[in-house]
């Protein structure tokens, strides 16, 4: 199995000392890297708060919270790398919550980078393409529609596995018990779907592509027929439990680049 394509050159790094970037350079990196410019995605993606002028150490989240944002300060982070920013396509009044939470970045000189769609869809370090090498697929294909692109991915098992272990697999990977949907039309697991996060509306395209099984993040209740009706396996395995992945192989990714330090800060949300 494949999945180390690169989709750009690498941008050879400008560092002050090794352990020591320039955000600006830091960030076209990311920026690059990450595609960010490709996917209609109603996140920020890119720096949202501008802080410290030089990286040497980062925090990496699922979410962006006062906790979160808190936590890298605490930890001594210059930068936080998270999965679900502070901006979806509209502006906000600051005020309440969302004025704490920038006031907090503000103050601790923290710069904030969020990586949304693109951190899904990347073919190296994305949700996706983590989840796919655990779970060791084969012949990886492109799944998972996101206004015209694909940002998941879906293969074959080496071996055929009962749903009820497939799941259990999974919540060893995951350290979340896992809600199944028995809607397939065998009560086994062979050709997967992977899409993390909100995937719940990807059944159909499953039973197209003549997938047995989805795995995603969280239900909706929209949806709930469609694993049935569609003949479908729907495993729900977390929201937040399947998107960890990715800015952990970003942060390990910056590491080798760049030799940054850098922290997983876990803040689950059972959802």
């Amino acid at each position: 199995m494949t999945l180390m394509t690169d989709v750009s050159p690498s941008i050879p790094p400008t560092p002050l000392t090794r352990g020591e970037v320039p955000r600006d350079v830091l960030v076209a990196w990311l920026d690059r890297y990450l595609n960010v410019g490709v996917y209609p995605d109603p996140s920020l993606n890119g720096l949202q708060i501008s802080g410290t002028d030089v990286i040497r150490r980062v925090a990496v989240s699922v979410d962006t919270s006062l906790k979160t944002l808190q936590h890298a300060a605490d930890s001594g982070a210059d930068l936080l790398i998270a999965h679900h920013g502070l901006f979806w396509g509209q502006p906000l009044p600051v005020t309440g919550p969302h004025r704490d939470r920038l006031r907090t970045a503000i103050m601790a000189d923290l710069n904030l980078y969020v990586s949304h769609i693109p951190l899904d869809a990347h073919p190296e370090v994305g949700n996706n393409a983590m989840i796919a090498r655990a779970l060791t697929l084969q012949h990886l294909r492109p799944f998972g529609d996101w206004q015209g692109h694909k940002i998941g991915l879906a293969g074959e098992l080496p071996i055929e596995q009962t749903l009820q272990d497939f799941a259990d697999r999974v919540q060893k990977l995951t350290g979340e018990i896992c809600l199944v949907h028995g809607g397939g039309l065998s009560p086994t697991v062979h050709r997967l779907g992977v899409l993390s996060g909100g995937g719940a509306g990807s059944v159909a395209e499953a039973a197209e592509m003549g997938l047995d099984t989805l795995l995603t993040g969280e239900p909706e209740h929209k949806h709930f027929h469609d694993a049935f009706e569609y003949g479908v396996n729907v495993v729900y395995a977390g929201h937040y439990e399947t998107e960890v992945f990715g800015v952990r192989a970003l942060a390990a990714r910056l590491e080798d680049e760049f030799g940054l330090a850098w922290q997983f800060l876990h803040h689950p949300t059972g959802l």
